[in-house]
């Protein structure tokens, strides 16, 4: 028996294809196939890679909100200052009026006793009505009494002599709210001229003269301690 050879698988042929029509002439491609064909997309191009960034500016404060806080602290420090200025004032005011009433005081103390020395022949009346004129309460009680000022007149006119006194010195000693009045100790140097033009020597006096202030903040001799200002 013989054995038959396998057949030779061949390749298949590929047949070639071409599209029905005469040789030579372009094929046409049906417009169906053409309206079905997608045109080739274009794919689109990569992002620039951004350059690296450096560091952030710093942040800017809220500029309407600084000006705000500084014109506020403005305002505070110029109403503190005003302020300042008008306790500082009203003080030195009160400090001034305080001093002035003091002196006055003295003042008045000065002039009652000067009044009350001083004299001349030709102005004796005069001399004693203003020392009587320039006092109050208990000194003016004295005076009234007895025909007093006529007397002290009387009395002028016999020395033949005038009078002048010379303060020497004159302090607050301290002072009475609740009665308005003050202790003024006041030093008095008295000199005499008698009728033939001689000096006779000076005589020192200390007196403690009570000043008052009325409601009117007029000031008069109150009262006097005589002679060397009494205890």
């Amino acid at each position: 028996m013989v054995e038959q050879e396998p057949a030779t698988t061949r390749p298949a042929r590929r047949r070639a294809f071409r599209a029905a029509g005469p040789v030579g002439v372009p094929a046409q491609v049906p417009e169906q196939a053409v309206r079905h064909v997608s045109a080739p997309v274009a794919k689109p191009a990569a992002p620039p890679t951004p350059a690296p960034l450096g560091p952030l500016p710093p942040r800017r404060p809220h500029v309407a909100r600084v000006v705000q806080v500084g014109v506020a602290a403005a305002l505070i420090a110029a109403i503190a200052l005003v302020t300042v200025v008008a306790v500082l004032w009203v003080q030195h005011r009160d400090a001034e009026a305080v001093q002035a009433r003091q002196q006055r005081f003295v003042d008045t103390a000065s002039q009652t006793v000067m009044n009350m020395f001083s004299y001349d022949q030709e102005s004796i009346d005069e001399s004693v009505n203003r020392f009587v004129d320039g006092t109050s309460g208990p000194l003016r009680d004295m005076l009234s009494q007895n025909n007093n000022v006529d007397n002290l007149k009387a009395i002028f006119r016999d020395t033949n002599a005038t009078s002048e006194a010379v303060i020497s010195g004159a302090a607050l000693e301290k002072i009475d709210e609740t009665g308005g009045t003050a202790a003024v100790l006041v030093s008095v140097r008295v000199t005499v001229t008698d009728i033939d033009g001689v000096n006779k020597p000076s005589q020192p006096y200390r007196m403690r003269v009570i000043v008052r202030e009325d409601d009117n903040g007029h000031m008069t001799g109150y009262d006097l301690k005589y002679p060397e200002g009494g205890n």
